[in-house]
């Protein structure tokens, strides 16, 4: 299937911003490492399904691909669903990502879950890791994400802990 992109409503329903997660840090208690990782990543998202109205929304369904860099080097492959309404910045969407790579030299997988929402210039976007999902050198992550856009460019925060 061909890439195609979102118009710009949709893509901004997907990359609903918060605020960066804080400074890095890593600290230790309760037998986890608390750590905060950074970094880029670029986005590919592919329509699954024609667009269905429901009243005054739009829904859809797309198909996420992404390229993360920097603190985590992995590829995600996702699903997001959207609602956007005729009421101009009024969406939500919610997504699942797998996310397969290394994160700050330990190598494995965990999923994203996401849910966002926009209306009236606010924001709310809650990306958290989907517990008991991680593998290999992450099994036991738990933590959030967030997502920034700057100049046009993504970039990701990851605030999370492993056990010892």
């Amino acid at each position: 299937m061909k890439s195609h992109s979102l118009p710009g409503l949709l893509l901004a329903a997907y990359c609903l911003s918060v605020a960066p997660a804080g400074a890095a840090s890593s600290t230790q208690g309760d037998h986890r490492m608390h750590v905060h990782a950074t970094g880029s990543f670029s986005i590919t998202m592919t329509p699954a399904t024609a667009p269905q109205r429901a009243g005054r929304t739009t829904l859809g369904r797309v198909l996420l691909d992404k390229v993360y860099a920097g603190d985590l080097v992995a590829t995600a492959k996702g699903e997001m669903l959207n609602a956007v309404t005729d009421t101009k910045g009024a969406a939500g969407y919610v997504a699942m990502e797998a996310i397969t790579g290394t994160l700050q030299g330990r190598q494995g997988s965990f999923v994203a879950q996401h849910a966002g929402t926009m209306a009236d210039g606010q924001q709310a976007l809650s990306i958290e890791i989907v517990p008991h999902s991680g593998t290999g050198q992450l099994t036991g992550i738990s933590g959030t994400l967030a997502i920034r856009i700057e100049n046009g460019q993504h970039f990701y925060d990851i605030d999370y802990s492993l056990p010892e």
